[in-house]
């Protein structure tokens, strides 16, 4: 072989591993390059799993001590955290200071909290019925109940304690010791009640401790509305509206057919054929009909004054409700067409500018009772005039219109009150004013009714319907 050929050989060689050295080096350093990306990656989710642990293990933390504070709250009493606090610092200050005092108050303190628990258990081994005789009573009378008492539980209930609310007030009930499956059964005696909607319920089982440490209660789902109505009277069915009226009422509007005879006219084109009156055409030689007045059913309105000022005080307010609530009474009694109204709450952002009444059911007396237990002052609403007015706009022809209001209201504005009704619409005030003597007076085309109890309303509307 030449020299020229050696020499060829030996550079190919050369080249041959100086690619070989390359491209060794270029594999090794793309693994390296995988092998970090991979372990930033392990450790960029390992941070984020930790992150997520973290936070997951602070919720739950703050759930729990938001759970444990509640309980704290709903269960230590002051004297229970009193004991608490004593406990904490007494063994905290006596062991880091070495003081004998602190260490035995913090102890003493720690056996009462031992010794209060166990007489927590069992609040939720009852089952507690609560039964009311009546769900209707009348104001100033009383209801009638009974609550049984059973220990569903499998061991022996200790004595405890069972509160009942009673709308803004607490029954009381002692509870004796109960095996398994014993009950007590005690009466419920709930006194005189004012007019209102009264919730009885719900029956609430309390343990606690002799000292009044701890405290653990557990509320039934058995809630009962008592509907406490107003007190009423008896209204005579004559003077109810002060209109006598079966088959209609007359007014003073002429129509050409109606039941109610008024007089005779001349016929004029467009007259029914059926109404001309035939002896009268004899004598006249002209055709005559017969003209009638307008009959109308009765329909009559109660509205009662709710605002604040218009009255001296809050019980001359449930005579007036009581007088609305008899008016209202006698006429669904007698099927009449009677519509009841009130004045409704109004923000005092726009009172003034808004206009609203409040429509009590009329159809039956039930509902319409119900309705009257509702019914209360009210601060910011609509004087009696603008009730007035209001109901006077809804379009149903008024027969008469009784205006029930309280002794602050001056007898001008209820003249005021009574022009927003039609001219044919009787008007009838009823001022309720417990220091004055019952009275009734005619006073601008309007009756004025003036009574100190209930029992007088009755004596004047029979004296009204008479006269």
């Amino acid at each position: 072989m030449s020299t020229a050929a050696r020499q060829r050989g030996g550079e190919s060689a050369v080249e041959s591993r100086l690619t070989r050295t390359v491209h060794s080096t270029g594999t090794e350093g793309r693994t390296h390059a995988t092998a970090t990306s991979v372990a930033s990656s392990r450790r960029s989710r390992a941070l984020v799993r930790a992150a997520v642990r973290g936070a997951n293990a602070a919720r739950r933390a703050g759930a729990g001590i938001a759970a444990a504070a509640e309980w704290a709250a709903e269960t230590i009493r002051p004297a229970g955290a009193l004991v608490v606090l004593a406990a904490s610092a007494g063994l905290a200050l006596g062991l880091v200071f070495g003081w004998v005092e602190l260490m035995v108050a913090g102890a003493a303190s720690v056996l009462l909290l031992a010794a209060a628990v166990p007489f927590l258990f069992g609040a939720r081994s009852y089952e507690v019925d609560l039964a009311l005789t009546h769900e209707r009573v009348v104001a100033g009378d009383g209801v009638e109940g009974e609550i049984v008492v059973r220990n569903d539980g499998h061991r022996i209930a200790l004595p405890g304690r069972i509160d009942i609310p009673v709308g803004a007030g607490l029954v009381e009930f002692g509870v004796p010791l109960l095996r398994p499956g014993h009950m007590v059964a005690q009466p419920l005696d709930i006194p005189g009640l004012r007019r209102g909607i009264v919730t009885v319920g719900p029956a609430t089982t309390v343990r606690s401790d002799p000292i009044g440490l701890l405290r653990r209660e557990h509320a039934f789902d058995d809630v009962h509305e008592v509907y406490v109505h107003p007190r009423t009277v008896g209204l005579p069915s004559t003077s109810a509206g002060l209109i006598r009226d079966l088959e209609g009422s007359p007014t003073r509007r002429l129509v050409d057919a109606d039941m109610s005879f008024h007089a005779i006219r001349e016929y004029a084109p467009g007259d029914s054929r059926r109404q001309i009156h035939w002896r009268s055409t004899a004598k006249t030689g002209r055709l005559m009909v017969r003209q009638y007045e307008e009959s109308r059913r009765s329909h009559m309105a109660v509205v009662l004054a709710v605002a604040r000022a218009e009255y001296a005080d809050a019980d001359e307010f449930e005579l007036a409700v009581s007088c609305a609530a008899s008016l209202g009474l006698r006429a669904v009694h007698d099927a009449r067409d009677v519509q009841i109204v009130s004045a409704t709450e109004i923000p005092r952002v726009v009172r003034g500018r808004l206009r609203a009444i409040r429509r009590l059911p009329a159809t039956a007396p039930r509902p319409m009772l119900d309705g009257f237990s509702t019914i209360d002052l009210l601060d910011s609403t609509m004087p009696v005039g603008d009730v007035c007015r209001v109901t006077a706009e809804s379009g149903d022809r008024l027969s008469i219109a009784f205006v029930v209001v309280g002794s602050r209201v001056p007898l001008t504005r209820l003249q005021q009150a009574a022009l927003a009704f039609p001219g044919d619409t009787a008007v009838v005030g009823v001022m309720c004013d417990e220091r004055a003597h019952p009275r009734m007076q005619a006073v601008s085309g309007m009756t004025v009714l003036t009574v100190g109890t209930l029992d007088d309303l009755s004596g004047l509307l029979v004296r009204g319907a008479t006269s």
